[in-house]
C-alpha cells in the first residue's frame, strides 16, 4: 500500500521496542521520531558521500549511532533505517515524510495500547 516495504524492519523493531520496553528511554517519542529522522539523514549523508555498499550501509549505522547518543536520543533500530537508506536508496522526497509519519503513528499507537491494556505501565513517560 504505501510502496516502502523497506520501512518495515526499523519500523518493527521499534514497535518491538514500545511494546516490551515502553518505560526506557529508547521507547520514548523523542528517541523514536528523532532517532528513526537522524538515521536517515545518516543514511542520505553517507550516500552523498560515497556510493551504496555494504561498507556504506556499515558506517551510516555507525553515525546513527553517534548521532542519537550526541542527540539524547538512543534508539537502536534508527541504525537499521540509515541502513536502509544507503542500500535501498528511497527517494528522500516520498522516504522522509512516510518515515516520519510511520513514527509519529507508532508513537501515538503506543499511547493508546498503554492506555487499553490492563496494568501497563504508562507510555510514554516523557515526551522531550
Amino acid at each position: 500500500m504505501i510502496h516502502e516495504p523497506v520501512l518495515i524492519p526499523s519500523l518493527a523493531a521499534s514497535a518491538a521496542v514500545l511494546h516490551s520496553t515502553p518505560t526506557l528511554p529508547t521507547a520514548q517519542p523523542r528517541s523514536v521520531i528523532v532517532g528513526h529522522l537522524l538515521g536517515a539523514a545518516a543514511g542520505y549523508a553517507a550516500l552523498a558521500l560515497s556510493h551504496s555498499s555494504p561498507w556504506t550501509a556499515a558506517l551510516a549505522g555507525g553515525a546513527t549511532l553517534a548521532a542519537t547518543t550526541l542527540a539524547r536520543s538512543p534508539h537502536s533500530p534508527a541504525c537499521a533505517t540509515s541502513v536502509i537508506v544507503v542500500l535501498q536508496t528511497p527517494a528522500p522526497a516520498r522516504f522522509v515524510p512516510l518515515l516520519l509519519g510511520a513514527t509519529t503513528v507508532l508513537t501515538l499507537a503506543g499511547m493508546a495500547a498503554s492506555r487499553v491494556r490492563r496494568g501497563a505501565p504508562r507510555y510514554p513517560v516523557s515526551w522531550w
